[in-house]
């Protein structure tokens, strides 16, 4: 089995590597490895990724590690960007815009392994942290956040402390936001 062209490209972007040749396949294995803790072969990818002949499907814990290395909770979730694409205009289940958030509002959030934030909506997409356990954000941060989606990473376009920008964060990168409550 050949992973989809379109995973491929993910995987390019994700590891900053243009996997042109069989040996670009270690560099990954110990990407993977790195960012997700789950050993994949060099040979397993060599496979998935076109470099090596063989037909055999690889085990669905191989496919659910890259998902996890691509951002996703499981395979069968990457795989819906080739069934649906990658553009929709449908609300996904579960989301919160910052958009529809009056002032003051408050946003719990929760992420593996023992991630707890808690965001005070200000305007627009604007938000400031007012309680953080166990991550990298602090209270006082003050965040840009587009929406809050359950089983996705929460990507944080601009992370502004003590008057310096910090640049971009994502939370819950491999198993994305556990729980999230308007308060």
């Amino acid at each position: 089995m050949i992973i989809p062209f379109h995973i491929i490209q993910m995987l390019k972007q994700q590891s900053g590597n243009e996997l042109r040749q069989p040996s670009d396949c270690q560099f990954l294995s110990l990407d993977i490895e790195g960012k997700t803790g789950i050993r994949i072969g060099t040979t397993t990818l060599k496979r998935l990724l076109g470099f090596a002949k063989d037909e055999r499907d690889p085990h669905m814990s191989t496919l659910d590690a890259i998902a996890h290395y691509l951002g996703y909770a499981h395979w069968d979730e990457l795989q819906q960007i080739e069934y649906k694409g990658n553009s929709d205009f449908e609300a996904i289940e579960g989301e919160i815009r910052a958009e529809g958030l009056p002032a003051d509002a408050l946003v719990e959030v929760t992420y593996l392994p023992d991630r707890y934030l808690v965001f005070r909506h200000l305007e627009g997409q604007q938000f400031i942290v007012v309680n953080s356990r166990n991550s990298k954000l602090i209270e006082g941060d003050h965040v840009t956040i587009l929406n809050f989606v359950p089983h996705h990473p929460l990507f944080v376009q601009d992370v502004v402390r003590d008057q310096r920008t910090l640049g971009s964060f994502t939370a819950g990168r491999i198993s994305g936001l556990s729980s999230i409550k308007v308060l």
